[in-house]
């Protein structure tokens, strides 16, 4: 099986918030110094872990400003963003990439709101009337979440017609041959990343370049050694570190915030941004840290 391009592994930043409520930029600059210095991919202003609902627009240009100025040229650094109603706040999103100088930026899946599901033809309408108008490279996103999959003849159309196109992030829930039939007919120029670890392993084995990681919030040169090791030929080490970073999925599934458990490390994270709070009682932080402690992770010694 052929690997599209070379593996890698990003992770969707965090968004350090202080106690007034605003963007903590020392903690925010110093936990991307963290991730930079793993040598893994980035992406800011993300709708899950990067609390990117939360952002103004204002807050917005700077953080994506702040990203270029840390992260920029020592690692791949992308722009997130979220989920839109319109093409035209995606558009917008992407001036803001543009001016910021951020190496690509990932075009979110519509939302339509009240649980509505888009027709394929507005779908289509949609991803055309940004893809025409932004003027940096794109990451399509094809995610469950917003109660659909983007159809994958339509994603392989795209990528035919936009050499603008360099990756898509498919975040499946259990419907493997999705990915499988995305791996077969998309052009194998455009990079193929799984959300999330569950199922990174097999996603590269398939072809895919790799995948997206919360987790390495927490454990970023773990992350980072899955697909280091894998790129390496080293498929023993791959697995051994794919097994922790598992285990540290489970344990953040657990609903051990990502933020509180930085945190109880001592380091930098900041708080969440209401509606958003730090709920996770110190009795359960404790045990998150010892069982931590437990996987035996070099970067948390």
């Amino acid at each position: 099986m052929k690997q599209r391009g070379h593996p890698s592994a990003y992770v969707i930043s965090i968004t350090p918030f202080d106690d007034e409520e605003e963007i903590d930029w020392d903690a925010t600059r110093a936990h991307w110094r963290r991730l930079r210095d793993s040598g893994v991919g980035v992406y800011v202003g993300g709708g899950g872990s990067g609390e990117g609902h939360a952002l103004v627009a204002h807050e917005v240009d700077a953080l994506l400003a702040a990203a270029a100025e840390e992260l920029s040229g020592h690692v791949p650094t992308r722009a997130m963003g979220v989920e839109p109603r319109t093409a035209r706040q995606m558009i917008e999103f992407g001036r803001q990439v543009k001016s910021a100088g951020l190496d690509a930026m990932q075009v979110y899946s519509l939302d339509m709101g009240h649980l509505g599901i888009p027709r394929p033809t507005e779908l289509e309408r949609y991803f055309r009337d940004v893809l025409d108008a932004v003027e940096v490279d794109t990451v399509l996103s094809t995610h469950f979440s917003v109660g659909y999959m983007v159809p994958v003849d339509l994603l392989a159309q795209l990528c035919d017609d936009y050499v603008s196109i360099v990756g898509i992030n498919c975040s499946i829930s259990q419907d493997f041959t999705y990915l499988v039939r995305l791996l077969d007919e998309v052009d194998d120029r455009v990079e193929v990343h799984v959300g999330g670890p569950m199922h990174a392993l097999s996603a590269m084995a398939m072809g895919a370049t790799g995948f997206l990681s919360s987790e390495g919030n927490v454990v970023p040169q773990l992350v980072n050694s899955v697909v280091t090791n894998y790129a390496g030929g080293d498929y023993r080490a791959a697995a051994d570190a794919y097994a922790k970073v598992m285990q540290v999925f489970t344990l953040l599934s657990s609903r051990v915030a990502v933020k509180a458990l930085l945190e109880a490390l001592d380091l930098p994270g900041g708080r969440p941004r209401p509606p958003r709070m730090l709920l996770t009682s110190q009795d359960d932080m404790k045990d998150a840290v010892a069982r931590l402690r437990d996987i035996d992770i070099p970067e948390l010694a």
